[in-house]
């Protein structure tokens, strides 16, 4: 990469970044009172992960339109916690050279006994990190769901000092699918209702939500509303697989995801919290993962300008 090219692109990614997010609430912060609502939307790095992070970021800032990274810092992340203090603060210098902040991270952790939790936490914050999101926890087999519920509040109570000593936002992501906490909503506003949103959020996923609830998953949102903290954006189709049919990710616009009512229903709601995109399909398929990086680029670029262009045709109307 040559270092004129860097430059172009770093000065293009700045300012066409700053023409649909340009001011907006203090980050993390759920129904801020705003005149106009602001959407900063990151890029869930998972989907490029396996590339070097100076590849990542320029390829990001060649798309347009992303504010940073939502970095994963979790076992064959693109940072191992053990890791952390040495890799986060490159991902971070990395992505500022293409004009992108890194103010979200996705964790693995449950428990703030979990090894390297409160390292992660204060490297984290010491590089303006002010979000992560936590791992999942899954049901036991006991049946007694109230119990385990009142169980785990007492873990989130926990969460939430560790959160307030750095001064950091954790959110949870509704997932679908088996005995994850969180499948069902509902559970998640159990656990949060009486928590402070500034430490303790909903990261409301509406492909989840939907799978779950395809009907109903209005009624979550409207329930958890001043609860969340980040939305997750992305689409699914069903398809059959030995007989069963599965949920699979599909580019924007293309699966089952509502997006005027889910669009409408943000603006409605006053939900006004940064936006992650996540990528559940291959960018590549198999003919092209023989190309050179320069044309593998090529496509990742034209793929996910289609994303974020999608996504900003209903931004430009909010």
């Amino acid at each position: 990469m040559h270092l004129d090219r860097r430059k172009f692109i770093t000065t293009m990614a700045a300012a066409g970044a700053a023409l649909p997010f340009a001011g907006g609430a203090a980050f993390g912060m759920t129904n801020v009172p705003n005149e106009k609502f602001q959407y900063p939307l990151f890029f869930f790095t998972k989907a490029l992960d396996m590339f070097e992070t100076d590849f990542m970021s320029e390829t990001l800032a060649m798309v347009g339109g992303f504010k940073g990274l939502d970095v994963t810092v979790r076992p064959e992340g693109k940072v191992e916690p053990e890791r952390v203090e040495d890799d986060l603060p490159k991902v971070v210098e990395i992505g500022k050279k293409y004009g992108l902040e890194t103010k979200m991270m996705v964790t693995s952790f449950t428990n703030t006994e979990d090894l390297y939790f409160r390292k992660v936490l204060k490297t984290a914050s010491s590089l303006g990190i002010n979000y992560y999101r936590l791992g999942y926890y899954t049901y036991d087999n006991t049946g007694d769901i109230p119990g385990f519920l009142q169980k785990l509040k007492k873990q989130f109570v926990t969460l939430v000092e560790l959160n307030k000593e750095f001064g950091i936002q954790a959110g949870y992501q509704n997932h679908a699918g088996g005995a994850k906490v969180g499948s069902p909503i509902w559970d998640i506003w159990e656990l949060m209702r009486d928590l402070p949103v500034e430490y303790m959020s909903s990261q409301f996923d509406i492909r989840h939500a939907t799978v779950e609830g395809q009907s109903t998953w209005i009624l979550a949102m409207q329930l958890l509303k001043n609860k969340i903290g980040s939305l997750a954006i992305k689409d699914f189709d069903w398809a059959l697989k030995n007989g069963k049919s599965k949920s699979i990710g599909v580019p924007l616009g293309k699966g089952l995801i509502d997006f005027d009512a889910y669009f409408n229903a943000v603006k409605e709601l006053k939900i006004q919290v940064p936006m992650t995109l996540h990528i559940e399909y291959p960018l590549l398929d198999d003919s092209e993962k023989g190309l050179t990086l320069l044309q593998k680029q090529k496509i990742i670029v034209g793929r996910l300008k289609t994303e974020v262009d999608f996504i900003q045709t209903y931004l430009y109307k909010m």
